[in-house]
């Protein structure tokens, strides 16, 4: 299956509260979408790797991507080394896609600027044909993605484009809200983090509505970009 956009997440609910919009505009657009998990965050404080999993796969199903795989590397310990380049590598080969999403290049958890560095490095390993890789007894040609973008996850950075998801937003909390294990519960007993408070909720939408107000749309979801951005003609640009 070719996808035209291969989005990756160094845990399962990465890519929904980083990019789910524009994947769902994407999607409805007649665009086809994966994603990648690459590891069952099973280090996280609530839940378990099979809650994840479970969440991971509804969420998927909310967005109506075409394919979810989970890489099964250690959450916290994977590294950037040639293990595990490869293995993304024969993920980017088997879908081809033209685009690739992944994790912001620096953020509060250590594994996301990790996965950031790591799938990036493997988008251009991957255009390499002396790099040999077989998956399921094949050998498997040699693909570059045309471009890498990296969504905005706990830090605010600055992002060098963004994307309109008016009419969207629903459709990413709803994608978001499939990982009841992990977000704002006021009925839960289990230990309090980061990510579970009501007000972490509520900013996914209150920041998506910043986004947008600064280029004049009511929601937007920021990228990061690897080289220069261009355009065809000033109208283009908005």
């Amino acid at each position: 299956m070719k996808l035209d956009i291969l989005a990756f997440g160094a845990h399962p609910d990465d890519v929904e509260l980083g990019c789910a919009g524009t994947i769902a505009k994407e999607i409805s657009l007649g665009k086809k979408v994966g994603i990648i998990d690459l590891t069952r965050g099973e280090l996280g404080t609530r839940g378990s790797a099979k809650i994840r999993d479970q969440e991971a796969t509804s969420a998927a199903e909310i967005l109506g991507v075409s394919v979810r795989e989970n890489l099964e590397f250690r959450d916290g310990f994977f590294v950037n080394d040639e293990k595990h380049q490869l293995e993304i590598i024969k993920m980017i080969r088997k879908y081809q896609p033209e685009i690739v999403l992944c994790n912001a290049v620096f953020d509060r958890h250590i594994d996301h600027g990790k996965g950031s560095k790591l799938v990036s490095d493997a988008c251009f390993l991957s255009g390499l044909r002396k790099i040999e890789t077989i998956l399921d007894g094949q050998s498997q040609q040699a693909w570059r993605p045309k471009v890498v973008y990296h969504y905005i996850q706990w830090h605010n950075i600055e992002p060098d484009f963004v994307v309109d998801i008016t009419g969207f937003i629903d459709k990413k909390m709803e994608s978001v809200l499939a990982y009841g294990s992990q977000f704002y519960d006021k009925d839960s007993k289990e230990p309090v983090t980061p990510i579970t408070s009501k007000n972490f909720l509520d900013s996914i939408t209150y920041r998506a509505q910043d986004m947008g107000r600064i280029v004049g749309v009511d929601y937007a979801e920021g990228f990061t970009a690897e080289r220069y951005l261009a355009v065809n003609s000033l109208a283009d640009l908005r």
